[in-house]
């Protein structure tokens, strides 16, 4: 006989997934802050000479 009530695990899977989506956009947003530091760097150098 199948259990009644709440779903099994569902409030994990939640909680994981959006800690995982927390996790990859921070990633991303770190590399987007890199790459414009980066090409700020780069175009000042180019205006130096």
């Amino acid at each position: 006989m199948a259990k009644t009530g709440r779903d099994k695990n569902t409030k994990n899977k939640a909680k994981h997934s959006k800690l995982m989506a927390q996790k990859k956009n921070k990633k991303k947003a770190e590399e987007v802050l890199r790459k414009e530091r980066l090409k700020a760097i780069i175009n000042k150098a180019k205006e130096e000479k």
